[in-house]
């Protein structure tokens, strides 16, 4: 098959001394053909498919500008280049109010027109192909890490980098090399869950060790300090957004934001009733248990989390005495049109303003009930994409520009990720155990093989609340789901391909800390 050769029409009244330009791009491999005035330029447009047009805005008859309208009705996708002598703010735009791609002030050489239809025409191939190239100098040296030789900081480093080339190879359409990073995940999580197995009931019981971030220091050690330097700060906290996820909704953010991205270690187990908890109280929930009996009592999951604000208030008192804290949950629609109503009082002017979104919670969970949205967020790469298309229209988005009209500084992060899960893990438990799929706590609990998930026969080994004697606490490993033997086949069907969470993973367990800076 032979080589796409780019065409390209440019109209201009003065086409005889454009001359010297069409050569030049003709000896660069580009097609040109030349039109006088926007009557013939429509009419070639209804004959033939070009790749980009060239256009004068001063022309007798049509002026250039309402050529364009016309032009995107017969070419949608066709990037329009304005090329004129006008240097009135006014033309530049009213260019730029039709999605003109370029503007362009005469006289130009021939190689800044070449310039920008590579940019125009090659960029996304030339993009791809560089990024294609990067991956594969660096592939063999993300083979050679010896993982078990990584620290804390270590295993920060390196899976921030490989959540850095699949966004990047997704957006690049290099499907083959994205499988080839993603081979090396299996041998990630596994030994990410024996450091982690060795490592965090080290980390909690000694907290002036070496050791990272966790869930209980985000309030005092990233908060604090920009409440101290400020009158008022934002705090939102992301339920379940995973790094990659963050990584797709940065370019926007920054916008309207200075970044400083961070990362800390999610409480075990990774579910909400413990890492948010562990987040807004800054305790390990067996200090919340012991001193707030009555915000920790008997109940399901959701009713654990009833008490942040109240969690949230004591430890900002504990650190810096009373703080006027404003405090905003949003788990349906009907909640993000009240914040879009009320959007410039609910951020105070003193103090922290804190807000919980859980969309992407709900989207994770309400796909394993939901054919519809199964399809639509079929893997890691297609959640990205749901997730950043709800992002542009969420409340989260509103509230994060009025927090940068006002100047006010913010810190986002999330409480904990989740991962595709794809293999069953059998596990032996007694009626009495707890009903997740990525975490279980019970009486006896055994998984059928033990690689598939870390056990805790103590609950003081991951500093939760007393469970009873012989009590196990059992954490999925890898993109396991806890099944039971008497229901293997059920559990597969509904629940193989879900996004979980609540055990070890870097998926679930290193998350993003960011802080956002309002641009002058």
């Amino acid at each position: 098959m032979a080589p796409h050769v780019n065409s390209v029409l440019w109209v201009d009244d003065e086409a005889e001394l454009l001359e010297s330009h069409r050569l030049f791009l003709t000896e660069k491999g580009y097609r040109v053909q030349m039109a006088r005035n926007a009557s013939d330029a429509l009419e070639l447009l209804r004959q033939h498919a070009f790749d980009a047009l060239l256009l004068d805005e001063q022309m007798p008859g049509m002026r250039g500008i309402a050529m364009v309208r016309e032009a995107r009705e017969l070419a949608p996708t066709m990037p329009v280049v304005m090329v004129t002598k006008s240097e009135e703010d006014s033309t530049l735009r009213e260019a730029l109010g039709q999605d003109v791609s370029e503007y362009l002030v005469k006289p130009v050489t021939p190689r800044q027109v070449q310039a920008v239809l590579t940019r125009l025409l090659e960029g996304p191939r030339i993009r791809s192909q560089a990024i294609a190239r990067r991956f594969v100098e660096r592939f063999r040296a993300l083979e050679a890490v010896r993982l078990k030789d990584l620290d804390w900081r270590g295993w920060t480093e390196h899976y921030a980098e490989l959540v850095q080339w699949d966004v990047e190879l997704t957006a690049a359409g290099e499907s083959g090399l994205n499988a080839s990073l993603r081979a090396l995940f299996p041998a990630m999580h596994r030994d990410f869950a024996a450091f982690i197995g060795d490592g965090y009931p080290r980390w909690v019981h000694d907290l002036d060790g070496d050791r990272p971030p966790l869930s209980v220091d985000v309030v005092g050690e990233f908060l604090m300090p920009a409440l101290g330097d400020h009158r008022a700060v934002v705090f939102i906290v992301v339920d379940c957004l995973r790094l990659d996820q963050w990584k797709v909704l940065e370019p926007i953010v920054a916008q309207a934001f200075e970044i400083d991205t961070a990362h800390y270690f999610g409480l075990l187990p990774t579910a909400t009733p413990y890492a948010r908890n562990g987040l807004f109280s800054g305790l390990f929930p067996a200090e919340i248990a012991e001193r707030f009996p009555a915000w920790w009592g008997e109940g399901d999951d959701e009713s654990l989390n009833q008490h942040e604000r109240d969690l949230l208030v004591e430890q900002l008192r504990h650190l810096r005495g009373e703080t006027p804290v404003r405090y905003h949950k949003i788990t349906s629609a009907l909640d993000s049109d009240e914040l879009e109503r009320h959007l410039t009082t609910s951020i105070a002017a003193e103090g922290v303003s804190a807000f919980v979104f859980n969309f992407v919670d709900l989207l994770t969970h309400g796909r394993s009930e939901s054919a519809i949205l199964y399809e639509v967020a079929r893997d890691e790469a297609a959640l990205r994409q749901l997730t950043e298309q709800w992002f542009r229209r969420s409340a989260l988005w509103s509230v994060l520009r009025e927090a940068a009209r006002r100047g006010l500084p913010v810190l986002l992060t999330s409480d904990h990720g989740s991962i595709h899960c794809n293999t069953p893990a059998t596990v032996f438990a007694k009626k009495d155990a707890t009903a997740n799929l990525r975490y279980k706590m019970g009486e006896d609990l055994r998984p059928e093989r033990p690689e598939q998930a870390l056990v805790f026969t103590e609950a003081a080994q991951l500093r939760l609340p007393p469970q009873g004697h012989r009590v196990n606490t059992a954490l999925a490993t890898g993109d396991g789901f806890f099944v039971y033997p008497t229901k293997l086949r059920e559990y597969q069907q509904r629940y193989r391909g879900s996004f979980l969470h609540g055990g070890v993973s870097p998926e679930e367990v290193i998350l993003p800390l960011v802080h956002l800076t309002p641009r002058r």
